[in-house]
């Protein structure tokens, strides 16, 4: 194929890494980023006639996924509205109507919530100790404390390539390692 025919066979291999990291970030859902991926790259195949060239196929695939993730969003928030809500407030603090459904608090743990968050945290840490120092440390800075790649390659003078094969091999382990002690 020519530099500017797009090549969907090697979209999963370049892209699907970027791709995640690019959607996680605004859709803080695992599956979600998954399944708008999978959109994506299906998006991809079906308008592949009207790929031009004028921009690199990441770029190309980022604004397919932008427009999935707004999808996304709209969905989501076409939804919101459709409950029905009923206040009325008298002078007494412990009379009144709330909301007639409510809405699950994500501050509302109870105890088997947290001790189900202490495990996992803990089957986490000890996956990540099974990593290499490297890996563990890199997996870490970028995941857990959010630093820049830039500053990640330049502390361990590596590619951002290398980087993203790092971050993808860990990510691929920790999930074999949770998979083999949590679940």
């Amino acid at each position: 194929m020519s530099a500017n025919q797009p090549e969907p066979q090697h979209w999963v291999d370049r892209y699907s890494d970027y791709l995640y990291n690019y959607t996680i970030v605004r859709v803080n859902d695992h599956v979600v980023a998954q399944d708008l991926i999978s959109e994506t790259f299906l998006a991809g195949l079906k308008s592949m006639a009207n790929y031009k060239g004028d921009a690199s196929e990441r770029t190309w695939l980022i604004s397919i996924l932008k427009r999935k993730i707004i999808d996304h969003y709209r969905k989501s928030n076409s939804k919101k509205g459709k409950a029905e809500v009923r206040m009325s407030y008298r002078q007494d603090e412990d009379e009144g109507d709330w909301l007639s459904e409510r809405v699950s608090d994500p501050y509302d743990k109870n105890a088997e919530d947290l001790m189900q968050n202490e495990e996992l945290g803990t089957a986490i840490f000890g996956c990540l100790d099974q990593l290499s120092d490297k890996q563990a440390t890199i997996f870490r800075m970028k995941t857990i404390d959010g630093i820049d790649t830039e500053t990640i390659c330049n502390e361990f003078d590596i590619t951002a390539s290398n980087l993203w094969v790092i971050i993808h091999r860990a990510r691929k382990a920790m999930a074999d390692c949770l998979e083999k002690n949590w679940f």
